[in-house]
């Protein structure tokens, strides 16, 4: 559905929730200039809305607004790219191993859904719909592991991994390998511990690897294409 046709009745939160998944999903590439009076025109809103959902991305790390030049999708840098995936293997081990000492019967199908949807996705080629989903996987289980203040820490390192990811990745239609996922989900289901923190700590390892930490650049998409469901 085109964002157009709910305008009308567009919110902050909406323009927020439209924009994040624009750039999760890497039809909005980093680096990409967001026009004010372009997001007013496709969301149907006063500048006073546009401007609060901007700073409110800002605020979560997916959006830099300089001044006098205004707002672009953030471009991390090749040190902050290194940085990222170093901070989420630190992390995400330890997450993983108390996740599987607590899920459940109804966690464990959670995340099985959330293989089967993000194969679905790179079936139909929707890699960056794909990506998005595999981040919402290592979300769900540090929600399982019950650690909320490092799920928050979690939520915009994984952000900036999509970032980092459409900028950096080597293999561009290889995301998550789907092995990798599977067998986490195997350790959670058994409860074991130890073997979901060594998983994860691989798993992660690996992503970083594909990285290609050279500077790159993509093409412009214009927002509203951008936009379009």
């Amino acid at each position: 559905m085109p964002v157009t046709a709910v305008a009308s009745h567009s919110t902050v939160d909406d323009i927020v929730t439209h924009l994040t998944e624009a750039v999760h999903e890497h039809r909005l590439q980093p680096g990409t200039k967001l026009r004010e009076d372009e997001v007013c025109e496709i969301f149907g809103v006063s500048r006073t809305l546009v401007r609060q959902a901007l700073r409110s991305l800002e605020y979560q790390g997916l959006l830099t607004i300089e001044k006098n030049r205004g707002a672009f999708v953030a471009k991390p840098s090749l040190k902050e790219a290194r940085e990222v995936f170093q901070a989420r293997a630190l992390l995400e081990p330890s997450t993983a191993r108390a996740a599987a000492e607590r899920a459940s019967r109804a966690d464990i199908a959670k995340l099985e859904r959330h293989i089967q949807e993000e194969h679905e996705a790179i079936d139909r080629g929707e890699a960056g719909l794909a990506l998005k989903l595999s981040g919402d996987f290592h979300l769900e289980i540090a929600r399982i592991a019950d650690q909320d203040t490092i799920e928050q820490f979690l939520k915009q390192l994984i952000s900036r991994s999509s970032l980092v990811i459409a900028l950096y990745w080597r293999r561009r239609n290889a995301l998550c390998e789907s092995h990798a996922h599977h067998a986490l989900l195997d350790a959670l289901r058994n409860g074991d511990g130890e073997t979901a923190d060594e998983l994860m700590k691989g798993h992660l390892l690996d992503l970083l690897s594909q990285l290609d930490l050279r500077e790159r650049t993509e093409g412009p998409v214009s927002l509203r294409d951008a936009l379009k469901r």
